[in-house]
């Protein structure tokens, strides 16, 4: 059998190339459609076809290229890989590996990937994440390379075109289209059709965020739809802007971009009061998403929108009450936003969440940012916080919970003597607190030791005065 020639082994190369990029699109395309074709599912086929042709064709050297790129991912199978070099979520050898906000480390494109499909909490621990900014992990990227060139390993260079970050001059084209169709010259619901399209295509492919915001006009034109007349008050182009606002904030270049627009953050304040339940659990997830940057974070605060999204915890769905809760706690990383938060009514929402265990989590995370504000530690203990949180140290098998707990606990026993009597009291039943000091996270351990020091010279205090 000839063999084959260095261009024709390179255009097979190129042609898997392709086609691993066309079925990855048409695979994504039937996980996120809510209304897939059927012609979407006949040219995965195909492109899965033609790719197991090109893969397995012949048994000569035509194959040669081929089988090289997969040199790597055997060598990589045939051995033990460091547990820490490998991606939580794929199980693979990382190529691109970030630090997320708590901490973890992740393969990039699966990170994304995951964050992309509205996910806002560590997969690891499923702490909420306080912003979505990914953080090159340039340590354990060096590790790996250094542990491929020990033992041989080449890993696939990283292939931004194949993440499908590129797009086509036909969507481009597309995309104009949509906006020509949302100008005010256009019929009402010819814009209708425009919006829900533009919110489909923002949720199907990452790389039309990108060029939407790469137009400073197309969000105002966006936006300006809303105040068309014959849909100033339609509920549905409500909630297809309000998700394209979310679907576009996912992308970290358009979070700035949709923050400093005027109209943005008070259209999805008003949606959280005025829309449908699925309104305003995605109006939520986009306030999550904005405040990922501390400047949009003040903006939302000083907008008005702690107070609806507090009675959106309360009131909402199972998935609004998350939206809204996760919503909270990043606006809360900032100072300026947990007394608003508390003048809200967040304690005493959260602090109800909790009794009905619901939400635990995020409640806990809500309450220990609170705790550093006075109004909500003389809130939290007024409204019978201290029992609760007591409940949790000693009963939740989650040590993350334990520790905010603890954080809540210790700020609420600096400065009140009544609640600190009513903590150690539990300390001489249970021993709760000081089972934590010796076996919970590092900060669980700071804070009950420091409730313990402070009940112990109070107790002695006490004890001298009497």
């Amino acid at each position: 059998m000839a063999k084959s020639g260095p261009a024709e082994s390179g255009l097979a190369a190129a042609r898997v190339g392709e086609l691993k990029k066309e079925l990855r699109r048409l695979v994504r395309a039937i996980a996120e459609e809510d209304d897939g074709r059927i012609d979407t599912f006949q040219g995965a086929a195909r492109a899965l076809a033609a790719l197991k042709d090109l893969r397995f064709r012949g048994s000569g050297n035509s194959n040669g290229v081929l089988a090289s790129q997969r040199k790597g991912e055997s060598e990589i199978e045939a051995m033990v890989v460091p547990e820490h070099f490998l991606c939580p979520i794929s199980a693979e050898l990382m190529r691109d590996p970030v630090v997320v906000a708590s901490g973890q480390t992740y393969d990039r494109a699966f990170i994304e990937e995951w964050l992309s499909s509205g996910n806002r909490t560590c997969p690891q621990t499923q702490q909420v994440l306080s912003d979505t900014t990914l953080t090159p992990n340039h340590l354990v990227r060096s590790m790996i390379s250094q542990w491929c060139i020990k033992h041989g390993v080449t890993l696939p260079p990283l292939d931004r075109e194949q993440e499908e970050w590129l797009i086509t001059g036909k969507e481009r084209n597309a995309l104009r289209r949509i906006f020509d169709k949302m100008s005010s010259s256009s019929s009402v619901p010819e814009q209708k059709q425009a919006v829900r399209d533009l919110r489909l295509l923002t949720k199907r492919n990452r790389s039309f965020r990108a060029l939407v915001g790469e137009n400073p006009d197309t969000i105002p034109q966006l936006l300006s739809v809303l105040s068309a007349p014959g849909l100033r008050c339609d509920p549905e182009v409500q909630e297809d802007t309000v998700t394209t606002i979310l679907n576009l904030s996912i992308h970290d270049g358009n979070k700035k971009i949709v923050g400093d627009n005027p109209q943005a953050i008070p259209l999805l304040i008003d949606a959280l009061q005025t829309g449908t339940m699925e309104t305003r659990s995605n109006a939520a997830a986009a306030l999550f998403s904005l405040s990922a940057l501390d400047c949009n974070k003040l903006k939302i605060g000083e907008s008005g929108a702690m107070k609806p999204l507090v009675a959106l915890l309360e009131q909402g769905s199972p998935s609004a009450k998350k939206d809204a809760g996760s919503a909270i706690f990043n606006l809360c990383m900032v100072h300026e936003n947990r007394a608003r938060a508390v003048r809200g009514g967040a304690v005493g929402v959260v602090l109800k969440a909790i009794g009905h265990h619901s939400l635990v989590d995020e409640s806990l995370a809500i309450l220990a940012l609170l705790s550093s504000d006075q109004d909500a530690v003389e809130e939290i203990g007024r409204a019978g916080g201290v029992p609760r949180l007591l409940g949790i140290v000693r009963d939740s098998p989650c040590a993350r919970n334990k520790e905010n707990a603890a954080v809540v606990l210790f700020s609420i026993c600096m400065h009140d003597r009544t609640k600190l009597r009513e903590v150690g009291e539990e300390e001489e039943k249970l021993g709760s607190i000081s089972r934590l000091a010796q076996n919970g996270t590092s900060r669980a351990r700071r804070k009950a030791a420091g409730i313990i020091d402070k009940w112990k010279r109070a107790s002695r205090s006490t004890h001298y005065s009497c």
